[in-house]
């Protein structure tokens, strides 16, 4: 029976060690697993932190930017102003008015065509944009060939920019041309510490002209790589140069078939005006409802519209 008891006694240990082992270990498990969680918990929440840091940092170096170019020209928007807006809106109104009152003979119709007039300002403002960007790219032109010639004469690229200023005053006794303009402020942002780079490339977001964003993407590439900047420059210069005089040499071309368009389209108006004050009672019926007049001149008026924004379209010779 001692046996026995004693047997039952050292089962009894035994699965008492047993027990108090298990559970040592899977409280160990638990904390360890806790310990790991919280570890990946700080690492995360340092991760996190890390990441808002660098977020926060970037929104503020894009706010800093935003806030540099908010007062430089935007050259994809133009903005008209109010002596603009009156002129044109005023103009557009009467020639609108004088076409109602030769097409319809009607005071009515004159006020309602006339009111089409306050739409024209903006059309004339892509017209605008169009022709101020026409003006910065040919100025490019000038620009990037000076400083192609600056940095074949040995000069540094900070000292070609500056260079580039004094040449430009030259050619353009203005100080308010926009490539001066632009090219005073990428010295200004390079001697405020600012990279070359930056200041290159947020002038060619700000031109949305397709040279000088492609001379961005070329300057920024091979100023990070280090290749042959005199070459890559000089024959960027070449190639835009090249580009610009063919536009040119297109514009002079087709300069004589636009004036031409727009005498043809003027022509039709004035044998209108010719015959209303010579031959009144010859033009009367087409003022007359009862003859469908009026809807016969709608007609014309509307073919003479549509070959005027054909023959714009025709000339409008993109390279």
């Amino acid at each position: 029976m001692k046996v026995d008891s004693i047997l039952v006694i050292l089962l009894i240990a035994l699965v008492g060690i047993y027990i108090w082992k298990v559970t040592s270990r899977k409280r160990k498990e638990r904390q360890n697993a806790q310990e790991e969680k919280r570890r990946n918990q700080e690492e995360e929440a340092l991760k996190e932190k890390k990441f808002k840091t660098l977020f926060y940092s970037l929104e503020k170096f894009k706010q800093e930017d935003d806030v540099e170019s908010s007062h430089l020209i935007d050259y994809s928007k133009y903005k008209l102003s109010l002596k603009e807006f009156i002129f044109f809106g005023v103009l557009a109104s009467i020639v609108f008015g004088i076409l109602g009152k030769l097409f319809y003979d009607s005071y009515i119709m004159t006020i309602f065509l006339g009111a089409f007039g306050l739409v024209y300002p903006f059309a004339q403002k892509k017209k605008l944009l169009r022709k101020r960007k026409d003006k910065l790219s040919l100025q490019f032109k000038e620009a990037i060939a000076s400083l192609s010639s600056s940095l074949a004469a040995g000069r540094s690229i900070e000292n070609s920019f500056i260079e580039v200023v004094n040449d430009l005053k030259l050619l353009y006794p203005d100080p308010n041309t926009y490539i001066i303009h632009e090219f005073e402020v990428i010295n200004r942002r390079v001697e405020n510490g600012e990279t070359i780079e930056r200041a290159i490339q947020d002038f060619s977001r700000r031109s949305d002209i397709e040279d000088i964003q492609n001379f961005s993407d070329i300057f920024i590439t091979c100023k990070r790589t280090g290749g042959n900047l005199v070459e890559v420059i000089r024959r960027t210069s070449d190639i835009i140069s090249e580009k610009i005089d063919i536009q040119q040499e297109v514009s002079v071309m087709v300069a004589q078939k636009r004036f031409e368009s727009r005498v043809l389209s003027i022509a039709p108006i004035g044998m209108i005006l010719l015959l209303k004050y010579s031959a009144g009672d010859y033009m009367k019926p087409l003022y007359e409802w009862e003859n469908m007049g009026p809807i016969v001149m709608t007609v014309c008026l509307g073919l003479l519209v549509l070959s005027y924004w054909l023959s714009q379209k025709i000339m409008n010779i993109k390279v």
